[in-house]
């Protein structure tokens, strides 16, 4: 992202700013950081987002727990879920006041 590799899961927030996911919201909850936790979707939202693009690996191993799909749901966020090539681009497209996750360690 702007010509910078990164080794860990990364959330653009609304602002543009680049930060490093909280895995262990979801990880202390499935044992995995491939579901994603309520609580770290919690962490995710920001008010105003429109649509968050989930990277979900390059194998698609990423996915919502049925609690987090719900809070974005109430929250009026469309969760657009991606493989991460995929998702990278839609993100980079998209006109939406916008989030993006991007599982990019398998």
């Amino acid at each position: 992202m702007d010509g910078k590799t990164y080794e860990h899961d990364v959330i653009i927030r609304l602002s543009g700013e680049v930060a490093r996911r909280k895995k262990k919201l979801s990880k202390k909850y499935y044992g995995t950081s491939h579901v994603l936790s309520k609580d770290e979707a919690k962490f995710v939202f920001q008010k105003g987002c429109e649509q968050l693009v989930l990277g979900s690996g390059q194998f698609g191993n990423v996915h919502l727990s049925p609690e987090a799909e719900a809070y974005f749901a109430r929250k009026g966020c469309t969760v657009l879920l991606q493989p991460t090539p995929e998702a990278i681009h839609t993100f980079n497209n998209s006109h939406a006041k916008k989030i993006g996750l991007f599982h990019v360690t398998c």
